[in-house]
């Protein structure tokens, strides 16, 4: 019963400060990204402020998530540092309690975390991002997303019962499913230019591309106006929607699927890959940063030089969290794999951090 008592007083202790170390960055976020969409709505128009709100905070779960890991490192750390301040850490060691025993409870709870973090959190911040995307394109009347990423837009390939096409837009709504400003390159079936359309917007329906308000231009013929003009494809709606959209507006078990969607549509998956790695290292990401906030963290206050301790662990953590990315780049550019890409930093800190409290504990 004590040992019991002793494991879930530890276990709260741990939740509770990481928990509180995510709300206040949740919080910082907010304020953040707040101040940023006050920006945009004095360049674009006078928008009320529950709507501005409403916009920040559908934006934050997804910008927060970003961040879980850092949180739990400092959360990690500030729980070590307060049973270390009041000696229980000292009581636990004499009762013969090794540091894997009193830092299994803080490791349990980062592998939970992280469990629900790509189950539960992610698919919520994914659907929120969503509607995020869509309320500011309504209210700013553009769209933030990976069609802005060039001052050209993005350039699109597909298939058709009428040949092939390259799409050209501005920006995307609805995940992908309409494209603003689209202009349309169409090639017959053996391959040589039959006509271009450039419309207003261009709705993607089963099996073809309706384009509003399009002109099309043919070679030897002049342009011609249609309210209404209809390209065909094979890519569907049901099948390509997220293809199209962002890969953070993308949820945990939506993933597979449209990564085997957007390969069989032609297009590149890499970026869906990647994000799809990271979700699934999330929980071992975690647990490393636990075990790097208990390598800066276990020495006694008698000791002195806590405080530099610390400082070093968290620019530790940056770090990590900085090689992990150089890391995800290299794999979004194709030199590696995505599974090597995401999941050698993750196993490179949890060797060293593990090596480092082993060498710490028995020298």
């Amino acid at each position: 019963m004590s040992g019991r008592t002793l494991w879930m007083y530890l276990t709260s202790r741990y939740l509770t400060a990481m928990l509180g170390t995510f709300l206040l960055c949740a919080v910082l976020i907010f304020m953040i990204d707040f101040v940023e969409v006050l920006r945009q709505s004095g360049k674009r128009g006078n928008v009320s402020a529950p709507t501005l709100i409403w916009m920040t905070l559908l934006r934050l779960p997804a910008y927060s998530e970003l961040l879980l890991g850092f949180a739990v490192q400092v959360g990690a750390i500030s729980a070590l540092l307060m049973l270390n301040r009041k000696s229980e850490l000292a009581v636990m060691r004499a009762a013969g309690m090794s540091v894997w025993q009193f830092l299994r409870p803080a490791m349990l709870v980062a592998l939970v975390l992280g469990v629900l973090a790509i189950t539960v959190y992610n698919p919520l911040a994914a659907s929120a991002r969503a509607e995020a995307e869509r309320l500011f394109s309504e209210v700013f009347g553009r769209e933030a997303n990976f069609l802005q990423a060039q001052s050209s837009g993005a350039w699109l390939r597909q298939e058709g019962a009428d040949g092939s096409s390259v799409i050209n837009a501005h920006a995307a709504h609805k995940k992908g499913l309409e494209l603003v400003g689209p202009m349309i390159i169409q090639f017959d079936k053996g391959g040589a230019f039959f006509e271009r359309i450039d419309g207003e917007l261009a709705s993607l329906r089963d099996g073809y591309w309706e384009v509003a308000n399009a002109v099309v231009t043919r070679i030897g013929h002049p342009p011609e106006r249609f309210s209404s003009y209809l390209v065909s494809t094979y890519l569907s709606p049901e099948r390509v929607r997220d293809a199209l959209g962002t890969a953070i507006s993308v949820s945990f078990w939506e993933l597979p699927g449209i990564i085997e969607a957007t390969e069989k549509a032609g297009l590149s998956a890499s970026r869906f890959r990647i994000q799809y790695e990271l979700l699934l290292s999330r929980p071992f990401l975690l647990l490393a940063m636990v075990l790097m906030g208990a390598t800066v963290s276990l020495r006694s206050f008698r000791s002195g030089k806590i405080q530099s301790m610390v400082v070093y662990g968290m620019l530790g953590g940056f770090g990590f969290l900085l090689m992990a990315e150089v890391s995800r780049q290299i794999g979004v550019a194709g030199l590696v794999s995505p599974t090597l890409a995401v999941w050698t930093p993750v196993v490179v800190a949890v060797v060293v951090t593990a090596t480092v409290l082993l060498h710490q504990e028995d020298g």
